[in-house]
């Protein structure tokens, strides 16, 4: 009995090390939480796929609802952005991809609403801090 129990005891032991491990959560950056309004011409722009790419690391995105309301994701699990300036690049469009096969899939081109200097040529930027960024982008057809 007193075997079994040292077994159990360092079987416990293993698994706790490997489980404290390999769940432990990586270095994650100290992100600021991004929301905020896309509209043209005054109305809410919905649908629209939004990409804060800052000078170095990793974008976060974002596509906006109805209300033109958008809220800034990092990871599937993480919303926010980098702390620091991003380049934003905002556009309608929306590109089919194909499968594997080669098979297009059922995803429509959509016509670009917006000008370039929203998005090929963009002329945006926005500054995120750490804690709440309410960002709001007033977009202009012409």
């Amino acid at each position: 009995m007193n075997r079994k129990f040292v077994s159990l005891t360092l079987l416990s032991i293993g698994v706790t090390c490997i489980w404290s491990v390999g769940c432990q959560q990586r270095d994650i950056p100290t992100l600021g939480k991004v929301s905020g309004v896309v509209t043209l011409d005054g109305n809410p722009l919905p649908g629209a796929s939004i990409v804060f790419s800052p000078e170095e690391g990793r974008a976060s995105s974002a596509t906006t609802d109805e209300n033109g309301q958008y809220l800034l994701r990092y990871t599937m699990d993480l919303n926010g952005a980098l702390i620091g300036t991003h380049t934003v690049i905002i556009t309608t469009a929306q590109e089919a991809y194909s499968d594997e096969s080669g098979q297009g899939k059922n995803v429509k081109a959509k016509t670009e609403l917006l000008p370039a200097k929203y998005h090929t040529n963009t002329e945006l930027k926005a500054d995120v801090e750490q804690g709440e960024n309410k960002i709001d982008f007033p977009l202009t057809s012409s």
